[in-house]
């Protein structure tokens, strides 16, 4: 919810702040603030409100956070301390609460009192915490609903929600209604697993208004809700992070959000999944995939510093922001309490996991999932590799292929892929349910009605077949 900013008598205020909650639930919530200046230009700034229902600060991003008694105090970082007149910078939040959360009624910036003064919005409505989706756990190298019945991920990637809010498109690639996840479900696919920016969901000041913060958190919350209304499972995933990479194989030169990176930032990756987790810990059925495609094999000297890097974060050699670890990220979600499944995949772009079991991050709910990805252009795409470094894994933990696709507009690769799968009784699914060129893409759709491309009929026929 956004707190609009009211002017007294229509006077222009020295300045104004929008207050919004972003996202609640139990026990905390997500705010942000946007500080707009409309006096001479500032080379530095500090905000300052008072919270009135006894929530407490407990981590935040894009200024220094601190707390003294009732008092909150957000002070610019290096890099946004300049705020010319009529410029406006924003910040976020989290904060515990065990109260009504009453929204903060006055804000100084530099001591000088901004003009806010409004009642808050209603709270959105939470997703659903029961549905036909199934609720998931761990049990030994299985996934089980809560009946102990062992569950099978099989379904398809919902591509959008990455790139469009970053290239200030919208939020999804196409239709996400009732009708297009209906469409899905007629594949006979259970799952969708759904691409997501860390920048869009926390709102920072690159992101059009429109397509971030609480509008993008409550398009992923309607998303989810409606994917489980089907019975799908949805997994929410981690695609595009902040944090600037020029090394081998860049996908992009820009710090943004705005391509793959090898390694997830300490910056703000943490408190994405804080606040994801904390808005979707009260339904099991939801999964939470960590980071969609690490490559710091590709920027350090050896394999073992990849590994180390990719576990425990901090100063990786080649990556010139400060990591967060796999387990860090674990860290993170189990401290909202979250006990949903996460998935966490390999070094190579999610396609190495020789060894994934030595490096494991720890996790005290036991609801931890190897993550894979495999196309016909990767280094680990035969059986041989698969029986030397899939089959160990597995055979410890669930194994899920996140993506399986290929560039060829055929399905030949895939129908091995996926009886490989099969015969192991593992997940697996297909990138990507968009309109695309299935060579470049890969797209299983020519159209949001469930039309297969040459490429998608092999995942549409094949899931039909194992679930009539």
């Amino acid at each position: 919810m956004t707190i609009p900013v009211v002017t007294a008598q229509g006077a222009a205020p020295a300045c104004s702040v929008e207050y919004s909650v972003t996202s609640q639930w139990d026990s905390g919530f997500q705010g942000a603030v946007k500080i707009t200046n409309n006096t001479a230009a500032m080379s530095s700034w500090s905000l300052s409100f008072d919270f009135t229902d006894g929530q407490k600060l407990t981590q935040g991003w894009n200024a220094k956070w601190s707390q003294s008694g009732t008092t909150v105090t957000a002070a610019n970082e290096s890099y946004n301390g300049t705020l010319a007149t009529g410029a406006s910078v924003s910040a976020g939040f989290l904060a515990a609460r065990s109260g009504s959360n009453a929204v903060p009624t006055s804000f100084k910036l530099n001591g000088t009192t901004c003009n806010v003064d409004s009642e808050p919005s209603p709270t959105p409505t939470d997703p659903p915490s029961t549905g036909t989706a199934p609720a998931l756990h761990v049990s030994g190298n299985k996934l089980v609903d809560a009946g102990g019945a062992t569950r099978r991920l099989l379904g398809v990637n919902r591509s959008g929600g990455e790139f469009m809010c970053v290239q200030g498109y919208g939020i999804w690639d196409g239709p996400v209604d009732d009708a297009a996840i209906k469409a899905i479900a007629d594949w006979k696919a259970n799952t969708v697993r759904i691409p997501l920016n860390e920048e869009c969901w926390l709102g920072l000041s690159d992101i059009k208004p429109e397509y971030g913060g609480a509008n993008y958190v409550n398009a992923v919350k309607d998303l989810v809700a409606r994917v489980e209304a089907h019975g799908l499972t949805p997994i929410v995933e981690l695609h595009w992070t902040y944090g600037q990479y020029t090394g081998n194989s860049a996908g992009c030169s820009d710090v943004h959000a705005s391509c793959q990176k090898p390694m997830p930032d300490a910056q703000y990756t943490p408190s994405f999944w804080s606040s994801v987790a904390s808005t979707f810990k009260a339904d099991p059925a939801v999964v939470f995939d960590l980071f969609n495609e690490p490559y710091p094999d590709r920027a350090t000297a050896t394999t073992t510093q990849a590994w180390q890097c990719w576990k425990d974060g901090g100063t990786c050699p080649g990556i010139g922001y400060e990591v967060a670890g796999m387990q860090d990220l674990v860290d993170a979600v189990r401290g909202t309490g979250a006990r949903n499944v996460v998935m966490a995949g390999g070094l190579a772009y999610s396609n190495d996991l020789s060894q994934w079991l030595t490096y494991k991050p720890s996790d005290p709910t036991g609801n931890l999932v190897a993550a894979y990805h495999v196309y016909n252009f990767n280094s680990c795409a035969s059986e041989s590799c698969w029986n030397s470094t899939l089959a160990p894994v597995a055979a410890q933990v669930p194994l899920v292929a996140g993506e399986i696709g290929e560039n060829t507009c055929s399905h030949g690769f895939v129908d091995q892929v996926m009886k490989w799968f099969d015969d192991r009784g593992l997940s697996y699914l297909g990138w990507t349910w968009n309109t695309w060129d299935c060579s470049s893409g890969p797209s299983l759709i020519a159209d949001y009605d469930g039309t297969p491309t040459s490429y998608g009929i092999g995942l549409r026929d094949h899931l039909r077949a194992i679930n009539p």
